[in-house]
């Protein structure tokens, strides 16, 4: 949808991801609001916009999922595009109507590609009309919802192991694996209640689990006239309950007809449901070399950052566009991957603890500047880590030439960031993806539980030296500011002790 004048583009979200759609904005020249939570008013994110208001109060529910304070802000302030982020309203339907019924552009897919394949029942019935392998499965007709005694019933002809998912869920929410019939009853039952208190929606659907299967996901951009490209793949096996923590681009290990495969059938829906802007979708990978539909994330993912890198392109950039009505997919060109890349997500989680959420002051933030290193950040030193939201604090990417130069980067630049004041995923990460088997590619969704399971962080890091550096720094910093407001990055020990060198 076209319009006439410079945008302005309300963000309608918080953190590392406000951050990172805020910093292409300003790239491009456009006029940006942020919206924050009380306990968000000194997040760096609210100073990187042009205006930022308050949404006078603290949880979810009163602050990033209330529609009419977010519109009323937009109002007020000149909105005339909302870029919704990842989570909270991104896979809003009613949001993005209310968006557009504003005469606003919504910088994501239309509410009718996102009722489609937001709700998984309704996604599978699509993969299946469009040709997508999909895996034996139970989906109820759609406005059925069956009692928890049917889905028993139907869970035994589908076969063990069963996966009971929720129809309206994400991110691991809803979601339980049964690999004895006994434990099929009670596995219902706790699926549906989470994901009515998650989600609002307590339906369910059940799938054939494949055991030591790959995740792989496909990024799409459409341009909501029946036309779509896929902007390669991702490998995002590495998780813990069922969410990613790394994620990296060129799926590694993959053959060239099977890659070509997800790609056609990524594209093939995609063009169904004639997608709008950034989509993914998501495959699981059995061993044997077969794959099948997962689901549709109707927005831009956390790790898309993996195949910017290694496709050269800004895709919030290309989201943008694509709401304007100004791109042309052709335009793209050639996107065949150049390097591989590699994401840490970090998170306020004890690994050592089954990855509980850590809460507190984050005393010191640093971050690696080594070369070859992006760092997506949403939090400064001194800032809360509280319950109140996703406690992913950034995330860590190394591009390189290769796969085992990027893997080694992301080890030396996770030694040389350093966090105090909670417990993070960061040694976590350095010890998994230094492993022999990481490297080889053998991995599954299931790698973390089955091989790093418990897990206690190294008494002396490897490279400590690394880490005393990143440490040192920061006690530099806080001696020695050099002004530039949040997040300004601190001095390095050379710029202020004449004479020092690092020779790790």
């Amino acid at each position: 949808m076209s319009r006439p004048g410079p945008p302005t583009v309300l963000v309608a979200n918080r953190g590392e991801i406000a951050r990172r759609v805020l910093r292409t904005l300003r790239r491009l020249g456009v006029r940006t609001i942020a919206v924050h939570s009380d306990p968000d008013a000194q997040a760096p994110f609210v100073g990187d916009a042009d205006v930022a208001v308050s949404l006078d109060g603290v949880s979810p529910a009163e602050t990033y999922l209330d529609v009419e304070k977010i519109l009323g802000i937009g109002r007020a302030h000149g909105a005339t595009m909302v870029h919704p982020g990842y989570g909270f309203l991104s896979e809003n339907a009613a949001f993005a109507r209310a968006v557009e019924a504003e005469g606003w552009a919504f910088i994501g897919p239309t509410p009718t590609s996102i009722e489609a394949m937001g709700d998984k029942t309704r996604a599978l019935v699509e993969a299946k009309a469009a040709g997508v392998p999909t895996i034996p499965s139970y989906i109820p007709p759609l406005g059925k919802t069956p009692s928890n005694e049917e889905l028993i019933q139907r869970a035994l002809e589908v076969g063990l192991p069963l996966m009971v998912k929720a129809a309206a869920g994400g991110g691991g929410k809803g979601m339980r694996i049964a690999h004895h019939e006994k434990e099929i009853p009670e596995l219902v039952a706790a699926a549906s209640r989470e994901a009515l208190n998650a989600f609002g929606d307590g339906r369910l659907f059940l799938e054939r689990y494949l055991e030591n299967a790959r995740h792989v996901e496909v990024q799409l951009l459409g341009d909501g006239n029946g036309n779509a490209i896929a902007v390669g793949e991702r490998d995002c096996s590495i998780q813990r309950r069922h969410q990613k923590l790394v994620e990296e681009s060129p799926a590694p290990a993959l053959p060239d007809q099977t890659r070509a495969a997800m790609h056609a059938s990524a594209v093939a829906l995609a063009e169904r449901v004639s997608y709008r802007g950034a989509g993914t979708v998501e495959f699981i990978l059995a061993p044997t070399g077969e794959f099948f539909f997962l689901e549709m994330n109707t927005r831009l993912q956390v790790e898309h950052p993996v195949s910017e890198l290694v496709h050269g392109i800004d895709l919030v950039e290309a989201q943008l566009r694509i709401a304007e009505g100004s791109c042309n997919l052709a335009s793209f060109g050639d996107l065949t991957p150049r390097g591989h890349a590699i994401e840490l997500r970090v998170y306020a989680e004890d690994p050592a603890n089954d990855f509980l959420p850590s809460i507190g002051i984050l005393d010191t933030v640093f971050w690696s500047d080594d070369p070859g290193i992006r760092v997506d950040s949403g939090v400064v030193t001194g800032q809360s880590v509280t319950i109140n939201y996703d406690p992913m604090l950034a995330k860590l990417i190394a591009y390189g030439a290769t796969r085992d130069e990027a893997i080694d980067r992301l080890r030396t630049a996770i030694a040389g960031s350093f966090i105090a004041g909670v417990e993070t995923t960061l040694s976590f990460g350095r010890d998994l993806i230094g492993r022999e088997d990481f490297r080889k590619a053998d991995i599954f969704t299931t790698f973390i539980a089955d091989r790093m399971s418990p897990w206690s962080p190294p008494v002396i890091e490897e490279d400590w030296n690394e880490t005393i550096v990143a440490a040192t720094r920061h006690v530099l910093a806080k001696a020695s500011r050099r002004g530039g407001g949040a997040g300004s990055p601190p001095p390095t020990p050379s710029e202020t002790l004449p004479g020092w060198r690092h020779l790790g």
